[in-house]
């Protein structure tokens, strides 16, 4: 059986389809899903919901981006990672905005979000992205450490993946969904970012980077899989990677009142 949808309905469901989004209303729904939050505690449900709904309808032009600009082109000749440019709209201590802007082949190396939920949503181009998060000895088939050496710690494949914009928002959670992760551009790509809260090294919250081995590196004799997935052993970098080079850069699209 078929239903007609009446025309009073079909304007309705357009106008919320043609709701006007912009970076002032990023900053405002922001405001609000971050307020009661902190280190390790999350929005809730709803309010994750509401924010990730909001960024799916972001588009490039709504924060005065292009792919035509500077920072999406490798002007090196040299086989190294072309920088990346990060472009800082707005940062607070209960959350921060910011747009990742990578060329081709660019490389955002392994790194961590400590007690953060963060939102990612690829504004144009196509994008590798490989995510883990740690292993709990609880969840060993036969409760051995997953650490080794003192140094490799166990870690569980959370994606490992192409994504072409448009998709999918990705939100990873403090300890779950890919808290660790790390980016490679495909084609010139755009990434904005929400985190909650973001990095402070005054609260412990710095960014640790890491180089990752495969699982059969360390393993030993170790029966891990009480479940099925990609493993891998994790390692924590002293120092961020030389091959990576990081630009700061001042947003210059529409603006942002306080308030």
């Amino acid at each position: 059986m078929r239903f007609e949808a009446s025309p009073m309905n079909s304007k309705r469901r357009n106008r919320r389809r043609n709701k006007k989004v912009s970076v002032q209303g990023l900053y405002d729904l922001c405001k609000a899903v971050f307020d009661e939050c902190g280190p390790g505690i999350v929005p809730s449900q709803e309010d994750v919901c509401r924010l990730s709904s909001y960024l799916e309808k972001m588009r490039p032009e709504e924060l005065g981006l292009s792919p035509s600009m500077p920072y999406f082109r490798h002007m090196d000749s040299d086989s190294s990672p072309p920088p990346v440019t990060y472009l800082h709209i707005y940062q607070c201590p209960k959350f921060s905005i910011g747009i990742f802007c990578l060329p081709k082949s660019a490389v955002i190396p392994l790194h961590n979000h400590p007690g953060m939920t963060v939102f990612s949503k690829i504004l144009f181009g196509s994008m590798h992205i490989k995510s883990y998060d740690w292993v709990p000895s609880s969840q060993t088939s036969d409760e051995s450490s997953t650490v080794m050496n003192g140094e490799e710690r166990l870690a569980k494949v959370h994606v490992d993946a192409v994504f072409n914009a448009p998709c999918a928002n990705s939100i990873l959670y403090p300890e779950t969904c890919g808290n660790m992760h790390c980016f490679t551009a495909i084609t010139a790509c755009a990434v904005l970012d929400v985190l909650g809260p973001p990095y402070s090294n005054e609260e412990g919250r710095d960014c640790t980077y890491y180089d990752a081995y495969p699982f059969s590196a360390f393993s030993g004799g170790m029966n891990v899989l009480s479940e099925d997935g990609e493993y891998a052993w994790l390692r924590a970098r002293t120092e961020i990677p030389s091959s990576f080079k990081l630009d700061v850069n001042e947003y210059e699209g529409p603006a942002i009142t306080e308030r």
